[in-house]
């Protein structure tokens, strides 16, 4: 094996050369003219570190996969960082801090960061991919809590989750296959996930409909089984599929129910599998509307190894719609829900954010915008890329994980050098992922 010698130099080498696209992705927005018309309480309406420069330095760490404040002192002395971003002075760590402590005060930074983040969605005219049912296209709006493992800390909301950890319980809504998040709300742990959930839905159907004109499909889980939602998405004409919650409803209630109104089929011996849904209707403001209930009910009298049972064992499932589809479509519509636990897992470890950073509640829902913001841009980085087949990646794949833009798109090597007046990134002409590098930073000049 070759020794090697490791020596400084005074050559610009660059090791997150992906974040010029992420410069050229912010200049579309007017997030940094928004925050800096923005006085903050107890900042100066000019501070040596404008508002602007705190939210793209925040921005570019959080697109590398970071979000601890003191990674910024890293970047603090680097000239492309500043180059890519258009920042004018890189704030330190206790400025980044404060900044953002001070920020958290006030609601307007959040609304300005969830406004700019929809209008460059719709501004780079992102393709928000639609499901389909019996041939009529829905746009999927997703909707799920996740649980923010911050055990062993005394941050500020901590509390015991309905996964058994100690930590928060924010909610987000994704839109589309590709995952957009359209919105996201902090909560602290113990809250249920229920409680403030109509809000909630009435903010996502008003950002969803700024950006397509196609109907909307909800999907929720069984936590989110209640009235309200049912009254508020059909009086916004917003189809849905909820999984309803059993409550105190037994298996063998059902299995009357299948056998007098379902469909059987025996998907093997001694395995019997009934679908079907009986209407039911609701109330709203002196007008009747009707809506389905599908289920699905299991019969085994013989497991799949062949062992033959003494007492049959029965499963069952439900769920609300108001789509007229048959009830396995309905069934399969709603089981693709469980992709937005992917998004999830991207926003919580691909981005640094589970273990927010932090002691204060209101800061730490600050900084999960600032989460959803950058994953919304890698999110339309990574949707760019699969617009030609010019990647070294042969697998044929529908949305690019957030993991993969920051390994090969971000943190792209390359050397930085000014020569007849002009900035120029050198990469290795060997790297295979210089062709898409390239189309990218061109696609959003």
């Amino acid at each position: 094996m070759k020794k090697f010698v490791i020596e400084p130099t005074k050559e610009r080498i660059v090791a997150q050369a992906g974040l010029a696209i992420v410069g050229n992705l912010l200049n579309l927005t007017n997030l940094v003219s928004r925050l800096n018309a923005y006085k903050l309480p107890d900042i100066s309406r000019y501070p040596a570190c404008s508002n602007g420069d705190v939210a793209k330095s925040y921005i570019g760490l959080l697109c590398q996969g970071k979000s601890d404040y003191d990674n910024i002192e890293t970047f603090r002395d680097d000239a492309f960082f500043a180059l890519a971003l258009d920042i004018q002075r890189v704030p330190s760590s206790p400025t980044l801090r404060q900044r953002l402590d001070q920020a958290a005060l006030v609601e307007k930074w959040k609304t300005i960061l969830h406004e700019e983040s929809l209008d460059l969605i719709r501004h780079t005219n992102a393709e928000i991919s639609p499901v389909y049912a019996k041939d009529k296209p829905y746009i999927p709006v997703d909707l799920d809590v996740s649980p923010f493992d911050n055990s062993k800390t005394k941050k500020e909301g901590v509390e015991r989750t309905y996964k058994g950890c100690d930590g928060y319980a924010p909610m987000f809504a994704y839109m589309g296959q590709e995952g957009y998040c359209l919105h996201v709300e902090m909560r602290k742990g113990s809250v249920h996930c229920q409680k403030g959930t109509p809000n909630f839905i009435q903010e996502t159907i008003q950002s969803a409909r700024k950006l397509t004109d196609q109907p909307l499909l909800f999907r929720l889980d069984s936590g989110n089984d209640s009235r309200d939602n049912l009254i508020i998405l059909l009086e916004n004409h917003a189809s849905f599929i909820i999984k309803r919650n059993p409550r105190k409803e037994k298996a063998e209630d059902w299995l009357y129910i299948a056998r007098k109104y379902g469909i059987c089929c025996e998907e093997r011996e001694g395995k019997k599998v009934y679908l079907g849904s009986i209407p039911e209707t609701i109330q709203i403001k002196d007008q009747e509307r009707s809506i389905r209930k599908v289920f699905k009910v299991t019969e085994r009298t013989i497991s799949r190894d062949g062992q033959i049972f003494l007492i049959p064992e029965y499963e069952f499932e439900t769920y609300w719609t108001d789509l007229e589809v048959p009830p396995h479509v309905v069934i399969s519509l709603y089981h693709n829900h469980g992709t937005c636990e992917q998004f999830h897992s991207e926003i919580k470890s691909e981005l640094d954010l589970e273990r927010l950073p932090s002691g204060k509640y209101e800061t730490n829902g600050l900084v999960l915008h600032f989460g959803v913001f950058a994953y919304n841009l890698l999110r339309l980085i990574g949707q760019e890329s699969l617009k030609k087949q010019d990647t070294p990646l042969k697998k044929k794949t529908t949305r690019r994980r957030i993991r993969t833009v920051i390994q090969n798109m971000i943190t792209l090597a390359s050397k930085l050098v000014f020569r007849g007046r002009q900035w120029k990134l050198k990469v290795a002409e060997t790297n295979k992922w210089l062709p898409v590098f390239t189309r990218l930073y061109q696609a959003f000049y």
